[in-house]
């Protein structure tokens, strides 16, 4: 005996299976921009707006008392044409580079090698990563310290290859800066890659070792290729927030010896209220702003991050 079974409409049919009807998608739409809407009060209050009074401000001159007085585009001509802000800009690629070379490669090693699950691991781990609950200004007053050519490590009483005025010197305070920088950020990329190594599937591993590829080659083969979204992740983190390195370098040199170690927001700050010139330092507020703007969106558009897919598909 055979069953005939009923026709279903073909609207009915897309609920079940091929995906939900048009009517029900647009229904859904509100409910969306709903969800969105405490993130977008948050960002236009506390990104937007302020930027908003700072442009506003660039094109005026205030000491910060009194009330602003109308300069048109006389700061952006200041600033545009200063020596010392294009040298800011130099510096502050340097320290952006310096510290993605350095950082990169040792927490990408480190966050790998702590992945597998073991005891001695996570207690190394958890050591390891204690830097993360220090704030920048206690790092900076530590290695000051520390490099410090009278009583420190630096000083007649530590090793002979330390004997050196390391932050006061113009040639090598901008590496001490970028290694201090890197030993306090690596555990925070450490985390990253030890967090996406994790979600590698171990059966990759055991089919490469059958296949005879030996550490290296699974390295490079597997956890490379299956990290290359966390590489970007981490690598936009440590570029776009290099532009947000104040209080650690202010604490360690105040942007000496001489411009040295003078980077961007330094700069802003330094003009800002030390010369008080608030007109200048919005302007430098928005130049920054956008610095940051423009080289998140090019990370963004050049690596790729906003067409990634899931990995673990079929797995």
């Amino acid at each position: 005996m055979t069953t005939t079974l009923p026709a279903v409409p073909a609207g009915a049919a897309g609920t079940r299976g091929g995906g939900a009807p048009a009517r029900r998608r647009s229904e859904r739409q509100p409910v969306s921009a709903w969800l969105l809407a405490p993130a977008l009060i948050l960002f236009g209050g506390f990104a937007l707006v302020p930027l908003g009074g700072a442009v506003a401000l660039s094109f005026t001159s205030w000491n910060g008392l009194g009330t602003p007085a109308w300069l048109g585009l006389d700061n952006w001509g200041a600033v545009l044409t200063d020596h010392v802000t294009w040298l800011t800009l130099w510096i502050t690629l340097q320290v952006m580079v310096g510290t993605w070379l350095v950082q990169t490669p040792l927490s990408l090693l480190l966050g790998v090698y702590l992945a597998p699950r073991g005891r001695w691991r996570a207690w190394m781990a958890a050591v390891y990563f204690i830097a993360l609950l220090m704030s920048s200004s206690a790092v900076a007053l530590v290695f000051k310290n520390l490099l410090d050519p009278n009583f420190g490590l630096a000083g007649p009483a530590g090793p002979g290859f330390l004997r050196h005025s390391w932050l006061g010197d113009p040639n090598t305070v901008l590496i001490a800066v970028i290694l201090i920088i890197a030993w306090h950020f690596v555990p925070l990329h450490t985390l990253l890659y030890h967090a996406g190594a994790r979600q590698i599937p171990g059966s990759l591993y055991e089919a490469a070792q059958l296949d005879g590829a030996g550490t290296v080659r699974r390295f490079f083969s597997i956890t490379m290729p299956q990290l290359r979204y966390t590489i970007v992740t981490s690598s936009t983190l440590m570029l776009v927030g290099s532009l947000t390195y104040f209080d650690l370098v202010f604490v360690l040199t105040a942007g000496g010896p001489g411009y040295a170690t003078r980077l961007l927001p330094l700069h802003m700050y330094l003009t800002g209220f030390t010369a008080t010139e608030m007109g200048r330092a919005s302007a430098i507020a928005t130049i920054l702003a956008v610095v940051g703007l423009a080289l998140s969106l090019g990370l963004t558009r050049l690596s790729g991050f906003t067409r990634m897919q899931s990995q673990q598909e079929g797995m």
